[in-house]
């Protein structure tokens, strides 16, 4: 039987909906499965561009005007972090499916209330970032859960990188360093829901998180020479706890103005499985397994490589940030849960809030919730 394609609004004509990787510029691969009716911004005239650019029926200064008069099943949220949480609310009460950035939100009560709302209202909810539905990431943990590396001692993942006032960011990057945004919120995210999608949920939390410069300086781009007062902790570091003697390792700050290396390693008894990516040098491979006694008495690496894997990870690339919502839809269409579900989001966040208050009172940390 034919599904018929979604139709998408837009809120939010920022850089993740418009530039070449981002959302909107890449609904033309799944034309077939989604329909792009409106976009809106509380920044009209930014709206209007992002419309006249992708040819969009229409156009609004509101969530609240597109909600009332737009013909839409969805809505693809964009908006700045601190207002994931009470737009997507929003969304959802007026009976919408949602994909939205990451975080979820920025507060447990705003995430319980997504979730129980969408529940109640057989709604679907996606929510980014999208690595853990990468064909490299889910060969990775295929390898890990069938014991291919062993029993699983410790992990590390890189999520950081030297922030928007760093380079020549086309917008004012000042929001990004104030409080209810940072580098935990926007980078951090991607470590913590890449490991717990390797590993699973993780039990305890411990951190350290603070300020290294109060004031930021914006070093190229439209806004070059701005003067940042930074209100958000830019610097965040933090192990967790998955029990059984199994650790993690994750950053998330604006500090890292290179690196080379995997973004993520994991270490096993039975050997180590490293996934790079396009900033860690074309020295790493998207996924390798070093295996101890690859060959009887000898270790080695080996670069797990298939057709298969190949053309996903091309469809990947192809899709950009419109994976998002390419899974929103075939989860809709299939009647499945997401795997970028609004639980697994929970937990991430869950992780984040108490990695901060860690760090602040010294103490390890329970975590509660769970996917």
């Amino acid at each position: 039987m034919d599904q018929k394609p979604l139709r998408l609004g837009v809120l939010g004509t920022g850089m993740i909906a418009t530039t070449r990787h981002g959302v909107m510029p890449n609904l033309r691969h799944i034309s077939e499965k989604v329909t792009l009716v409106a976009v809106a911004d509380t920044v009209l005239e930014r709206a209007q561009q992002a419309q006249r650019e992708f040819d969009v029926p229409e156009v609004y200064g509101s969530l609240e005007e597109m909600l009332s008069r737009a013909d839409i099943d969805a809505v693809a949220n964009l908006t700045p972090i601190p207002f994931h949480g009470a737009t997507s609310l929003q969304i959802l009460e007026a009976g919408k499916h949602v994909v939205s950035e990451k975080p979820i939100a920025t507060t447990m009560e705003e995430t319980d209330a997504v979730i129980e709302t969408a529940r109640s209202k057989g709604l679907t909810f996606v929510c980014s970032p999208p690595n853990a539905i990468y064909p490299y990431h889910r060969e990775a943990r295929r390898l890990i859960r069938e014991g291919t590396i062993g029993r699983i001692a410790f992990a590390r993942a890189r999520s950081s990188h030297g922030g928007p006032a760093a380079g020549n960011w086309p917008g004012d990057p000042s929001w990004f360093y104030q409080k209810g945004s940072g580098p935990l919120f926007d980078m951090g995210v991607y470590g913590i829901h890449e490991i717990t999608s390797l590993l699973g949920p993780a039990k305890r939390v411990v951190g350290f998180s603070g300020i290294t410069e109060p004031t930021r300086t914006v070093r190229g781009g439209p806004f070059k020479d701005t003067q940042i007062e930074v209100t958000a902790d830019d610097n965040t570091l933090f192990m967790l706890d998955f029990g059984d003697s199994a650790y993690a390792v994750i950053d998330g700050t604006f500090n890292v103005n290179a690196a080379r290396g995997p973004r993520i390693e994991v270490f096993g008894r039975e050997g180590t499985l490293n996934m790079g990516d396009r900033w860690s040098g074309p020295e790493v491979p998207p996924l390798e397994v070093y295996r101890v006694d690859a060959v009887p008495g000898m270790g080695g690496w080996i670069t797990p490589q298939s057709w298969g894997l190949s053309q996903e990870q091309e469809r990947v690339a192809q899709l950009g940030r419109a994976i998002i919502v390419d899974h929103l839809v075939d989860c809709v269409w299939e009647g499945k849960h997401p795997e970028l579900s609004a639980e697994h989001a929970r937990h991430a966040l869950e992780i984040m809030i108490k990695a901060v208050e860690s760090a602040r009172s010294g103490r390890v940390l329970d975590l509660e919730t769970s996917f």
